[in-house]
């Protein structure tokens, strides 16, 4: 597919758009809404799942579209559930009041509009002009320049035919959230012996007394936004992780504490001593993977092209940092690179950022540090041995990265989990233990790992001496982080951040874990029914206007295909460039799932022109993971949208 052919997003149909059917609305102030409800406006259905990253983002995205059209544009959210816990509607409405959405939101917990508009991917837009037609069908994030060029068509062209209604949508706020904490991340010990809270829906960092009540001071204004300076009026934007750094670094470098600054994509740097907030690494714009890649082409084996990424860390760009870590053993703040799907490093004395582990592919592969896969690892601690524990979120999986003796990592390990779409609550041997969702995690005294199981409510022991699993706790509201709290009396407890109680809460280590089997899952969607055999796969792709796809060296566009199980796929597997695959399904294997992940890098210029120097480059990826079922009366070709077709 070339550029020239993409004036928009907008797709060479009009097919007309079905009923959002679900359980229940959400931001509608007790309405029942129908797209009928709708008509006259131009509609951005958002198929998201708030476990996701990349919906996150695309919330992130989606916010200045919303604001800029207001009467005339609406969003509305179909949370369309991965894991289990996402279908409880208690914890629905509570991320739709954590992540600030200011659009109406189906519960669609079957799946019915799902299904219904044949989403096939978390996340995915809908574009339905005001006269109830389809117009655009997305995958992925970075659609926004395009999505604001179709906004402006339908505007002009239902403005025309008098289709257009102007006016307030269908919003209506919720009461407001008050407390101390509101929605917290994680949390860190102090010197001092009190603890820092980063206070992510205040947006702000939060010094508790070791009650765990006493608010001593804050750092962050309180509002939204990005702001160096004074603690009152420094802003963070959902911030999630914070590290103490040692006493003779900070000396050295001016701050203490590393703060993820996770939906501005930054780093920043806290004074405890006078509160002052500085921007230590991030410019601000969300890196597509590696920002190598749209300036140098993909590589064939899917390895990241750039690891060490510089010294001039405030013009490199990050991607939703969610967890930070100093390494005693590796000399360095090691980050949780949620949105690439990776784990990156950071030298607060030279300022040197790099690739520390992960290609930036989505999905659980063990091995070398350049070859790894992680899906939005969000937790991290070290051992006595300095090896690096990792909560892996999206695939409910607890990794550990083995570092060598220069700080390196030598290999990437799995402690328990079994891919992207595996999950569930059992104890037991580790190769059949189920986490879901994990985002904390900490190393105990006795050497074994606890692990903050966000979506069981729960916290989990993994010894690594014997391989086993076990609970250490339950009936927890969404913990997000867990640490081992020294400063009380007698033995040491569990502090664990209870994030949907807004509160953090102290918990004995049991003389005996408890051994939980609630059985494995897998994420429930409908399958498709494909031949054995030769199967056809075309990823369809248009670059947007104003931008060319770069070929400047070679074919900038690029397949990965995996399946689960491996025996699936007879041929047609691995990486290799192009947006077409012929694959060879197994008779043999009754169902499986297909992992496609699938890129394409353009850049700013003019459709059959030469690419400016220093022109921006856009990276564009999605991951699908599509359950097949084999029948010999199925399907023989897949089309899939990374963007739609003119």
């Amino acid at each position: 597919m070339t550029a020239e052919s993409a004036e928009s997003v907008r797709a060479a149909y009009r097919v007309r758009a079905s009923d959002l059917v679900g359980r229940n609305w959400l931001n509608t102030g007790g309405k029942q809404l129908g797209l009928e409800d709708l008509r006259g406006k131009i509609v951005i259905l958002d198929f998201w799942t708030f476990c996701c990253i990349n919906c996150l983002h695309v919330l992130d995205e989606l916010r200045p579209l919303e604001e800029k059209y207001r009467d005339v544009v609406v969003t509305v959210g179909v949370h369309s559930p991965k894991f289990e816990h996402e279908a409880d509607p208690v914890a629905l409405a509570a991320a739709v009041e954590r992540y600030e959405i200011h659009h109406p939101v189906l519960d669609d917990p079957e799946l019915a509009t799902w299904q219904a508009y044949s989403a096939r991917a978390w996340p995915t837009l809908v574009v339905v002009d005001p006269e109830g037609y389809i117009v655009a069908h997305l995958s992925g994030e970075g659609h926004a320049n395009g999505l604001e060029v179709l906004v402006e068509e339908l505007i002009a062209e239902h403005e025309a035919k008098g289709t257009l209604h102007r006016g307030s949508g269908p919003y209506v706020a919720p009461p407001a959230r008050e407390g101390d904490l509101r929605f917290p991340g994680k949390a860190t010990a102090l010197p001092n012996g009190n603890f820092l809270v980063v206070d992510t829906g205040h947006h702000r960092l939060v010094e508790l007394g070791n009650d765990l009540s006493t608010v001593v001071r804050t750092f962050g204004e309180g509002t939204k936004g990005f702001a160096d300076g004074p603690a009152t009026e420094a802003r963070f934007n959902e911030p999630q992780g914070a590290a103490v750094l040692p006493e003779a670094l900070a000396a050295q470098v001016g701050y203490d504490v590393v703060v993820a600054d996770t939906v501005n994509h930054r780093l920043r740097g806290l004074s405890l001593a006078d509160g002052a907030v500085r921007t230590l690494a991030g410019n601000g714009v969300q890196r597509l993977l590696d920002s190598g890649l749209a300036a140098k082409g993909v590589g064939d084996d899917g390895a990241a092209l750039v690891t060490d990424l510089g010294t001039d860390p405030l013009n490199t760009s990050l991607s939703s940092p969610w967890d930070v870590l100093w390494s005693a053993k590796a000399g360095r703040i090691v980050i949780a690179m949620a949105g690439t799907h990776q784990i990156f490093s950071f030298d607060p004395l030279s300022g040197a950022l790099a690739v520390f582990a992960g290609t930036g592919l989505e999905g659980l592969l063990d091995g070398p540090a350049e070859n790894s896969w992680f899906a939005q690892s969000s937790g991290l601690a070290a051992d006595a041995n300095g090896d690096i524990w990792v909560a892996d979120s999206e695939t409910s999986a607890l990794r550990v990265l083995r570092l060598a003796e220069d700080g390196s990592v030598a290999a990437v390990e799995t402690a328990i989990g079994a891919g992207l779409f595996d999950f569930g609550f059992r104890d037991g041997p580790a190769a059949q233990a189920r986490l879901q969702h994990p985002l904390g995690v900490t190393v105990l005294p006795d050497g074994s790992v606890a692990v903050a199981d966000t979506y069981n409510g729960a916290v989990r022991r993994y010894e690594p001496a014997t391989g086993n699993v076990s609970t250490l706790a339950r009936g927890l509201a969404e913990p997000s982080d867990v640490l081992l709290d020294t400063t009380v009396d007698g033995e040491p407890v569990l502090l664990v951040v209870e994030t949907n109680q807004h509160q953090l809460v102290r918990l004995p280590l049991p003389k005996e874990a408890l051994t939980v089997d609630e059985g494995a899952s897998q994420t429930q969607r409908p399958k498709t029914r494909v031949a054995p055999g030769r199967h056809q796969l075309v990823v369809r792709f248009a670059a947007p206007k104003g931008q060319k796809l770069d070929d400047r060296w070679g074919d900038p566009t690029q397949l990965k295909i995996s399946s689960s199980p491996e025996e699936l796929l007879l041929g047609g597997g691995g990486t290799s460039v192009g947006l077409t695959r012929t694959l060879e399904l197994n008779p043999e294997v009754p169902e499986g799932v297909l992992h496609i992940t699938a890129r394409a890098a353009a850049c700013d210029g003019e459709p059959g022109g030469e690419i400016p120097d220093h022109a921006a480059c856009h990276l564009y990826q999605q991951d699908w993971g599509i359950p097949v079922v084999l029948d010999a009366a199925g399907e023989t070709e897949l089309a899939l949208d990374l963007r739609g077709l003119d």
